[in-house]
C-alpha cells in the first residue's frame, strides 16, 4: 500500500488523494443545494426541540446550521452539538441507530463535550422512556443487517476489523500482549497492563489448567492468551483465527519466545477445529459468530472436548435478546451480535454440556474501554496520519458509544465455564479462583499441578 492509500471506514483500500477530490465535489454540490443551507425555519426549530424531547432533553447545547440555538440555556453543557444541514437532522430523526454516527464522522455534525458521558445520558433516558417506544425499535431492527456468518463472509468481516494494522492496535492497547478484551481489575487502581494480566490468569484458573493440558482455542487475537497458558500454566495450546496481521504476528512472537513447540497458530476456521482436547476456550470470539451458527459451534466442542473436559467462553452479551447497534454493526464491526444468556444456551443443551458458572464483568469492560479511549486520543495525530480523520471520528465514537452501553448495561460481559454433564472431578468451592491473589501481581510457579504464588 502506497503512503497515499488509506483504508477508508469500510476498510477499503483507495488512494486518499482522489478521495479527498471527490469529496470536495459533493461538499461543493451540497453547499448550493437549498436543502442543505437555506435558512433555519420554524419548522426545523420544532424538528430539532422534539427531537431533544425523544431523548429526554439532556443538558446540551443543540445549536443549527445558522448558528442559533433551539436549547435553552445550559450553565454546564455536558457537549455542545452543531447540526451543520438539514438533512443531516433529518436523517438522524429517521434512524438515529444509524445515522447518527455517520453524519458525525463526516463532519455534518460538530460535536464539543464528552461524548461517552452525553452517549450515556442518552442510552439512560431511552431506557427510563422504554427504549424510545415501538418506532425506534423496529428501527433498530431494520438497521440490522441479518446476514449469516459463512466461512467467506466471517473471513471478510474479521479482515474488516482485525486486519487494519497491527501498528493502529499497537498505539493503544496494553504494551505486553495487545489484548483486545475486556481486562480484570481486581484493584480498580491497577494499570492497564496489570489487569490484563490479571485476566489471562483469572481465564486460567478458572480453567483449572496443569501441566500437560491439551488447550484449543476458538479466536485467538494476537496469540496473548496462548502464549501465557503454554508459558505460565505449562500446556500445549492449539490456536485458530482467521486473521491474516493476527496469525502471522502470533507466530513471530511464539518463535521469539521459544514457545514454538508449545503453541500452533493456525489461519483456519473455528468450524475446522479437529482433534481432542482437555481444555476448550474462546475470548472475545463468540460475538462475531452469529447466533445462527451456535448449534455448529456446540457440534465443534462436542467433538474435540474430552470426556472429562471443560471450557470457557468469554463474551459481550446483552440481558434480552437484540441486536449490535446497527452502525457499529455496520461501520465497525460487520456480522457481530451479542447474545443473552438464554441464546448461549442453544451452544450448551443439545450436547449436554453442564453450565458451572457464570460471571458478568461488566463495569470492568467500561473501565478497559476507558484506558483504551484515553490510549487512543492521546495518539490521535498520529492515528489520522496513518489513516484519515473520518477513521479518527469514527473509532473515538465506536470506543466512546461502548463505554455507555457497559456502564448503562445496554451490553454485558459474560464468562461462562462449562464441562461435560458427566464429569464429577469439580471443585467444591470457587476459592481455587481467588486464593493468593488479591493484588493482582503473580510471580507463579507449578507445584504438584497446583499454581501458587512463588
Amino acid at each position: 500500500m502506497s503512503s497515499g492509500d488509506k483504508p477508508d471506514l469500510y476498510g477499503n483500500d483507495h488512494d486518499s488523494s482522489v478521495n479527498d477530490e471527490t469529496d470536495t465535489i459533493k461538499l461543493t454540490r451540497r453547499s448550493k443545494s437549498p436543502l442543505f443551507h437555506s435558512r433555519v425555519t420554524g419548522f426545523d426549530r420544532w424538528l430539532a426541540r422534539t427531537m431533544m424531547d425523544v431523548v429526554g432533553n439532556p443538558e446540551c447545547t443543540l445549536r443549527l446550521w445558522d448558528g442559533a440555538d433551539v436549547t435553552p440555556p445550559v450553565d454546564d453543557p455536558v457537549a455542545v452539538i452543531l447540526y451543520g444541514n438539514r438533512l443531516a437532522m433529518w436523517k438522524t430523526i429517521l434512524n438515529p441507530e444509524l445515522h447518527w454516527g455517520d453524519i458525525y464522522c463526516n463532519g455534518q455534525l460538530e460535536f464539543d463535550g464528552d461524548l461517552a458521558a452525553f452517549l450515556e445520558i442518552i442510552y439512560s433516558n431511552l431506557r427510563s422512556r422504554g427504549g424510545g417506544g415501538l418506532v425506534r425499535r423496529i428501527v433498530k431492527w431494520l438497521g440490522h443487517r441479518r446476514i449469516a456468518n459463512s466461512h467467506a463472509r466471517a473471513e471478510e468481516n474479521i479482515h474488516h476489523h482485525y486486519d487494519i494494522g497491527n501498528d493502529f492496535y499497537r498505539l493503544w492497547l496494553d504494551v505486553e500482549e495487545m489484548q483486545y478484551t475486556c481486562a480484570y481489575f481486581s484493584d480498580p487502581d491497577m494499570s492497564l497492563e496489570e489487569a490484563q494480566v490479571a485476566k489471562l490468569h483469572h481465564l486460567c484458573r478458572k480453567l483449572q489448567l496443569k501441566p500437560g493440558d491439551t488447550v484449543v482455542e476458538a479466536g485467538c487475537g494476537w496469540g496473548g492468551l496462548a502464549r501465557f497458558m503454554a508459558r505460565n500454566y505449562g500446556v500445549k495450546v492449539r490456536a485458530y483465527n482467521i486473521s491474516k496481521q493476527q496469525v502471522s504476528y502470533a507466530q513471530q512472537r511464539a518463535e521469539t519466545e521459544g514457545l514454538s513447540d508449545r503453541v500452533e497458530y493456525l489461519l483456519d476456521d473455528y468450524r475446522n477445529i479437529h482433534g481432542e482436547y482437555d481444555v476448550f476456550v474462546s475470548v472475545g470470539m463468540l460475538e462475531h459468530v452469529g447466533k445462527r451458527d451456535y448449534p455448529v459451534l456446540g457440534d465443534v466442542i462436542d467433538r474435540c472436548l474430552k470426556p472429562g473436559g471443560r471450557g470457557l467462553i468469554h463474551t459481550i452479551g446483552r440481558v434480552n435478546p437484540g441486536p449490535m447497534n446497527a452502525w457499529i454493526e455496520r461501520r465497525i464491526f460487520p456480522g457481530a451480535y451479542p447474545p443473552s444468556l438464554k441464546e448461549m444456551m442453544d451452544i450448551f443443551e443439545p450436547h449436554r454440556l453442564s453450565v458451572l458458572d457464570v460471571e458478568n464483568l461488566r463495569l470492568h469492560y467500561a473501565k478497559t474501554l476507558e484506558h483504551w479511549l484515553e490510549r487512543f486520543e492521546h495518539y490521535n495525530d498520529t492515528i489520522e496520519e496513518m489513516m484519515d480523520a473520518e477513521f479518527v471520528r469514527a473509532w473515538r465514537l465506536y470506543l466512546a458509544g461502548s463505554i455507555a452501553a457497559f456502564k448503562v448495561g445496554e451490553l454485558q460481559l459474560y464468562q461462562v465455564v462449562f464441562s461435560r454433564n458427566t464429569n464429577n472431578n469439580l471443585p467444591w468451592s470457587r476459592k481455587y479462583i481467588y486464593s493468593n491473589t488479591s493484588d493482582g501481581k503473580f510471580r507463579l510457579s507449578i507445584i504438584e499441578g497446583d499454581v501458587v504464588d512463588a
